[in-house]
């Protein structure tokens, strides 16, 4: 008898699921890093996911019996995670951020990013003013544009990419998060789609992760789209080419949050006079930066 017959007929409950799965994921050797950091809590974000329960559901109701489909479709989903290392969020189609739920796919990167911190924060103290209109470049699942539009709740925002596919994604959380009269979703490759378009407030999570990073990543980051996480040899390809050319996409008082994550080193080095403002986030993580208009303009005629 395989384990999979074994379990469908030696296990009955929730709490038996929770458990089960829990060992699995001990013996398997996964990486933790979209959305849980141990065996537990993925254990738990599983089961109660793909029952369609919240993680709040009642103690006392764990002991509720599951049906056959049920037992089968975690076990489906438990055996894709060990033996594919996908990462969880992809396989219950959603994850969370700053409190709110949003759809992803393989198309999108699962949402993660630390600007998380600055975002609850309002971006104090170095927005000036309230922020108008806000770009959220390479915004994937669209996530860091709406929670922005949900915290300026009288800002327009425009959310872009290269990827359509990711964008019908974001297009799908806008409906979501009842935002369409405000977010708009832009295909453009970088500024291409942005002529003429000028922002208070620029947030941008774009592909960074060098090639040696990448070949020596966990396998659930192989399953996220490579066009969203790398960017050349050194990580860097894409912020070159958009260090030259947003302080003409922001307005005078304009702030630029941008995130590099382990490339920040490198990109020091490649800049080594422009006064970056790395960020100590609350929540954690690194490489988030800071510029203003002005330093990006003064950025531009260095170059000249």
């Amino acid at each position: 008898m395989s384990y999979k017959q074994s379990a469908v007929r030696d296990l009955s409950t929730i709490k038996d699921f929770i458990r089960w799965t829990f060992s699995r994921f001990k013996q398997a050797d996964l990486f933790y890093g979209h959305g849980t950091d141990n065996p537990w809590d993925e254990a738990v974000h599983l089961v109660m996911g793909a029952l369609k329960l919240p993680l709040d559901f009642d103690r006392d109701m764990l002991d509720c019996a599951l049906t056959y489909n049920e037992k089968k479709h975690i076990l489906k989903l438990v055996q894709t995670r060990v033996t594919k290392r996908e990462p969880l969020p992809y396989l219950l189609g959603e994850a969370w951020f700053m409190g709110l739920p949003f759809k992803v796919t393989k198309d999108t990167l699962i949402p993660r990013s630390p600007i998380i911190s600055l975002l609850e924060s309002e971006f104090a103290p170095w927005l000036k003013n309230y922020p108008l209109n806000i770009l959220d470049m390479c915004t994937g699942s669209g996530c860091l544009g709406i929670a922005a539009a949900l915290v300026f709740e009288e800002a327009e925002v425009d959310i872009s990419d290269i990827s359509d596919a990711a964008l019908l994604i974001a297009n799908e959380n806008i409906v979501r998060h009842q935002v369409e009269d405000r977010v708009h979703a832009i295909h453009s490759d970088m500024f291409t789609g942005l002529t003429g378009k000028q922002y208070d407030l620029i947030i941008c999570n774009p592909p960074y992760v060098d090639a040696e990073d990448f070949e020596n990543a966990p396998a659930e980051f192989h399953n996220e789209p490579e066009l969203a996480l790398t960017s050349g040899e050194d990580g860097l390809h894409f912020t070159h080419e958009f260090l030259a050319q947003v302080a003409h996409y922001l307005q005078d008082d304009g702030i630029l949050v941008y995130e590099v994550g382990n490339t920040e080193t490198a990109l020091q080095a490649a800049y080594p006079n422009i006064p970056f403002m790395w960020v100590e986030l609350e929540q954690g993580g690194n490489g988030v930066f800071i510029l203003t208009k002005e330093q990006l303009s003064e950025l531009l005629q260095e170059q000249k």
